[in-house]
């Protein structure tokens, strides 16, 4: 509990100097240890420590992408609901930095009835208590003088918080962004998939006629053909799940760009081959990943807020004092309010000071570091996620380069074992069954390299996002 000479004391000393603003200063969080070290999962191979730019999306070169996302920034319905939050609490700013300056308030009325100050008067003089109109207009001004930082305290808060709003802005946009990315590019891939498919099934149906003619030429035996024609059949059955795939990224980009499904953008549709970066991905380092992603410049400003609201709450441990004022005028007819006689007015102090009982304040002080400690805490816990977003995207892309490269040699063996089984087959030497072994696999490769492909770009993406960019639009 503070004294009340040491209280006095205090507050002395705030009018001789102006102001004391009561409360911790907002101090930088600092990231855990080895937050800002070079990021451990990127590969020379794989990509450069050059810094990525904020559109990474034109990297890919890509005319409809960069049209797709321009048009997501644009009409996507979650921005805009971030947008709205964003002026809210801007609002709430422009409300808290009022607080500064003196607050006004216009009163006029008219008042039929009993007045006991009247009352009083004309009892003094010896007349009888009247009913009377009374009218009045008055001008009051408050003005809070701010010496302990009440008002300065939240007026950071309320900036943190609006900060904040733009920080979930930007995340929510480096979201749609890769979002947006990545569903143009489930459509392209999905496209690439279904030509495979159906490339497969030409050489798979092409195959099935040979066998077909050799058994009706006494070739081979009915059983050859029966099983050549499930391998064809087989082998159409991947091709429906494919295109029911394609439409649905297809509606998941048509409700990114905030439209219905009845006006999908279907010039997506013409792309039939993922997108390819032609050079190495730029991550940077720990350090700059660090200052460029939205999620963390939000925790830190949840970090600035708390800290202020502490100063908020410590500052209703001491009075608060406004300097008020009054003009206007009062009586009992229309025409006293102009004339010498209604004329009111005064000036003055006033004192608030919730004392000796500080319960409350202090229990609110106590809360307030509580959400301080707890903003910490998840400043914190957003650097490690967005360090693990990161590594985790880049073990997976470089896993995935690898397996591209291997399903890539294991294609060319398996076309090279097709086309020499396809020769020998009609020469005789090898049986129908040993090229029927050699079409699987080669359906399988060219399906795994397809699907190896589909996952690259999608690796890419997540890469592009973990490393948030794409905020600045």
């Amino acid at each position: 509990m503070i004294r009340p000479a040491r209280a006095l004391l205090t507050l002395t000393l705030c009018a001789a100097t102006g102001a004391c603003v009561v409360g911790p200063r907002y101090q930088p969080p600092v990231p855990p240890a080895g937050a800002t070290a070079p990021l451990v999962s990127a590969s020379p191979g794989a990509e450069s420590t050059a810094q990525p730019p904020d559109d990474w999306w034109r990297l890919y070169s890509d005319p409809t992408l960069d049209g797709l996302i321009a048009q997501a920034f644009a009409a996507n319905t979650d921005l805009a609901g971030a947008q709205a939050n964003l002026s809210a609490a801007r609002a709430v700013l422009e409300a808290a930095r009022a607080g500064r300056y003196p607050g006004t308030t216009a009163v006029a009325g008219a008042v039929y009835g009993r007045d006991a100050a009247t009352d009083e008067i004309l009892q003094i003089v010896g007349h009888r208590p009247e009913t009377i109109w009374k009218f009045d207009d008055i001008l009051d001004v408050s003005y809070e003088l701010d010496l302990f930082g009440r008002v300065k305290r939240s007026v950071q808060a309320s900036r943190a918080d609006a900060e904040a709003a733009i920080a979930a802005r930007d995340a929510l946009r480096v979201t749609v962004a890769a979002e947006t990315a990545r569903a143009y590019a489930q459509v392209c891939a999905l496209g690439q998939q279904i030509a495979v498919a159906r490339h497969s099934i030409e050489v798979v149906g092409h195959e099935t006629e040979i066998t077909e003619q050799r058994n009706a030429a006494g070739a081979n035996s009915r059983f050859d053909v029966v099983r050549a024609q499930g391998l064809l059949a087989q082998v159409r059955g991947q091709l429906p799940p494919l295109e029911g795939q394609r439409r649905a990224a297809l509606f998941q980009l048509t409700a990114l760009l905030g439209r219905a499904p009845a006006n999908a953008p279907t010039e997506a549709l013409a792309c039939v081959t993922p997108p390819r970066l032609a050079s190495l991905i730029p991550v940077g380092d720990g350090a700059a990943l660090l200052k460029r992603r939205p999620d963390v410049r939000l925790a830190d400003r949840r970090v600035a807020a708390a800290t202020a609201r502490i100063g908020v709450a410590t500052a209703d441990l001491y009075p608060r004092i406004s300097l008020t004022g009054l003009y206007g005028g009062v009586g009992s007819d229309t025409s006293d309010l102009s004339a010498e006689r209604g004329l009111t007015w005064g000036v003055g102090p006033t004192i608030s000071w919730a004392f000796p009982n500080q319960t409350g304040p202090r229990a609110r002080i106590r809360q307030a570091r509580a959400g301080q400690v707890a903003a910490l805490a998840g400043f914190d816990s957003v650097v490690l996620q967005a360090l693990k977003e990161t590594e985790t995207a880049l073990a997976a892309y470089g896993a995935e380069l690898d397996r591209r490269q291997a399903l890539a040699e294991a294609q060319d063996k398996a076309r090279q074992a097709f086309d020499l089984a396809h020769g020998q087959l009609l020469a005789g030497s090898v049986s129908t069954l040993d090229l029927l072994t050699t079409e699987q696999t080669l359906v399988a490769a060219d399906t795994a390299v397809a699907a190896s492909d589909a996952a690259l770009v999608q690796d890419q993406i997540a890469v592009f996002k973990a490393l948030g960019g794409g905020w600045r639009g």
